[in-house]
């Protein structure tokens, strides 16, 4: 009897979180000429195809002018990236300060290496699922930047170890944030 009652409790805890997600869904702005300017930027941003876990994105909206900032390692997605924020209604100028990353076996073999070492981590793997993985490893000259967010500030020191630790690693910079 115990067992069909923690069934039945169980799945009305689902319904009931299921139920509240819906309702959810329904109180935030769903068509995107209500959403606000850096909302509209960020989703163009973060849909972009190729970019990845080895680039960075930033913006600061200024009125109507968009100042794009970052690295990446592909100029197809530093011109897509200008392309499709310029499209955005409202946005009269996009400034463009997104640098491209040099290519570099070296570089590449690192972020492979950094990769493995960061997402391998029993505590950070959650990370890199998704399409757009919450921290990006930005490898330039054989230097490491960690950008992103974390949940907490113990994933952040245990992302910046694992990297410090790859062979050929020059530097690491950790600009990982804590959310909330």
């Amino acid at each position: 009897m115990n067992i069909i009652k923690n069934k039945a409790i169980a799945v009305l805890g689902v319904m009931a979180l299921v139920t509240s997600m819906a309702f959810s869904a329904f109180a935030g702005p769903r068509d995107a000429s209500v959403l606000p300017q850096s909302e509209k930027v960020r989703k163009q941003l973060v849909t972009l195809p190729y970019y990845g876990v080895f680039d960075n994105l930033a913006f600061k909206v200024d009125g109507s002018v968009v100042t794009l900032y970052g690295q990446v390692t592909r100029p197809t997605t530093r011109k897509d990236a200008q392309r499709r924020v310029a499209r955005i209604e409202g946005v009269s100028s996009v400034v463009n300060n997104i640098e491209v990353l040099p290519l570099s076996s070296f570089d590449n073999q690192i972020r492979v290496s950094t990769y493995r070492a960061v997402f391998g981590k029993a505590s950070l793997y959650r990370y890199a699922l998704g399409a757009n993985p919450s921290i990006h490893i930005v490898v330039n000259h054989g230097n490491v930047t960690l950008e992103g967010i974390v949940s907490n500030k113990a994933d952040s020191q245990i992302a910046y170890i694992a990297a410090n630790g790859v062979p050929g690693v020059f530097s690491v910079t950790n600009n990982l944030r804590v959310e909330g």
